[in-house]
């Protein structure tokens, strides 16, 4: 059976933070997120694997550039 996609709501109660925090690594650190129309969508395998990686650990890491801005509300 297939992984299901998650929401941003259900990655920040996963890693137990909040939403801003989600939008802000998706940005900043590389959170492995996939834009759905206007929704970010998540694999929980990837987003522990990010993390057991230090994706989430220190300071601010500047975006790559060919990343999709993230951004709340309507596109």
């Amino acid at each position: 059976m297939p992984e299901p996609w998650s929401s941003v709501d259900e990655v920040a109660k996963h890693l137990g933070v909040a939403q801003d925090s989600i939008y802000r690594w998706i940005e900043a650190r590389g959170l492995p997120a996939h834009k759905i129309g206007r929704l970010w969508k998540f694999k929980l395998s990837d987003v522990d694997g990010w993390v057991r990686a230090g994706g989430a650990e220190g300071g601010e890491k500047v975006a790559s550039k060919n990343r999709t801005k993230a951004k709340r509300g309507r596109s």
